[in-house]
């Protein structure tokens, strides 16, 4: 593997990781959300960088899988 896959692969999943876990946070410890948003201050924060990071996460991840594959495709 190539350290630049290697390096994309890193980023996409701690950034992934981080929405997840913000994720979490905000249902289960910051009071849940409802049809009208979470409850608490942290639970708006929470949402943002989930909303930042999910979508971020997920598209740096399938730009590492794709460059992986066509690393091993060489």
């Amino acid at each position: 593997m190539q350290p630049d896959t290697r390096a994309l692969l890193r980023t996409g999943l701690l950034i992934f990781g981080t929405g997840a876990i913000s994720a979490l946070l905000m249902l289960y410890a910051f009071g849940g959300v409802t049809r009208q948003g979470p409850h608490t201050n942290l639970g708006w924060l929470a949402l943002m960088i989930t909303m930042g990071c999910l979508p971020t996460g997920t598209l740096t991840l399938l730009l590492a899988a794709l460059k992986l594959a066509a690393d091993r495709h060489k």
